[in-house]
């Protein structure tokens, strides 16, 4: 037979309600006897019986993430965070693919799949905020990216502009006077291009640097090919770029293969900077620098938030978390002096 609640409280010496408080992760439970808890729930290989947790609670104990694109590494990497942080909750994650299509991200905040979810975690590109004003659905929810007007949610994002602004200045620190830009976008679901093209410039501004319209390569989408491409036509107009920030990694990484196919090094002839530090940047040749977004903070933050909202009395005014980021410096722009992990 299965352990039950009384099996583990029995062999801790302390009530049921205790192991209870243990099992759903209640604070208020002294550490000595969590610890005792905990060592008798490993003892027995105790397993809380989800199913009827959720049938007593209301809840289907699952939850939903909805991104643009798994393809792009940045919403791979981050989906993992999220599910290691609602695993603490005990809560299933169930994984939803937009391609940013205004369609299927209305149907995201419908509430169609209501049913079946007890929150949703949800990065719109396509929608307004007049659109999720408008939502009907009472399924609560937290935004993550950039900012959608004043929709009255949660949200947790980083400032684009700011870290844009850090990469560039990075680069014209380097002594680098022709930096171009690749990812800017005409699409309306291009708020973060836009962002990240803002910062872009006022770092050149800054520099006493004049913006080169040349030097700006827009891109259809954020993956290695759309790169590639934007690089090759950089080079092809000859605007000369000496350096690169590329609008995320896979951009950055296809621009470094179309240099280093035509004969141009990196960084000798052209420093590249990245966005988004993902894995396969830190293991390219030469290795990527980048702008790291604290990918486990937005995670784990967007989850705490959901927790609050699902929770007794959560209700209250949406809350802004602006997450941090950090600038990480390797070879791509420092050369093979460069030691960042």
């Amino acid at each position: 037979m299965q352990p039950r609640l009384k099996d583990v409280a029995e062999r801790a010496g302390v009530s049921i309600k205790t192991v209870s408080n243990v099992v759903n992760g209640y604070e208020f439970v002294k550490p000595e006897t969590r610890a005792r808890v905990e060592q008798a729930i490993a003892d027995l290989n105790y397993r809380p019986n989800l199913s009827a947790r959720n049938l007593r609670s209301g809840r289907s104990g699952v939850i939903a993430l909805a991104v643009p694109d798994l393809d792009i590494p940045y919403f791979a990497e981050l989906a993992t965070h999220v599910i290691t942080a609602a695993d603490r909750h005990g809560w299933t994650v169930l994984i939803d693919q937009t391609q940013a299509e205004r369609s299927r991200e209305r149907v995201v905040v419908s509430g169609i799949r209501a049913h079946l979810i007890d929150g949703l975690l949800f990065s719109p590109l396509a929608l307004t905020g007049s659109d999720l004003a408008q939502r009907a659905d009472v399924t609560p929810m937290v935004l993550l990216g950039e900012r959608v007007g004043r929709a009255p949610y949660d949200h947790v994002g980083i400032d684009n502009v700011v870290a844009a602004r850090q990469a560039t200045t990075h680069l014209a620190e380097l002594g680098r006077r022709r930096i171009a830009a690749i990812g800017a976008r005409r699409a309306a679901s291009g708020a973060t291009a836009r962002l990240r093209l803002r910062g872009y410039r006022q770092a050149l501004a800054e520099a006493g640097l004049e913006e080169n319209p040349a030097l700006v390569a827009h891109v259809q989408a954020y993956h290695r090919a759309d790169g590639a491409r934007a690089m090759a036509a950089l080079l092809d107009s000859g605007a000369a770029p000496d350096a690169v920030f590329c609008m995320n990694d896979t951009l950055a990484l296809g621009a470094m293969r179309t240099l280093l196919a035509r004969g141009v090094r990196v960084p000798e002839d052209v420093a590249l900077f990245g966005f988004d530090d993902i894995e396969d940047g830190r293991f390219s040749t030469p290795s990527l620098s980048t702008m790291s977004p604290d990918k486990q903070g937005i995670a784990e933050t967007a989850v705490e938030l959901l927790a609050r909202r699902l929770s007794a009395g959560a209700a209250g005014r949406p809350e802004e978390v602006c997450a941090s980021h950090r600038l990480v410096a390797r070879e791509s722009t420092l050369g093979r002096t460069a030691t960042a992990p």
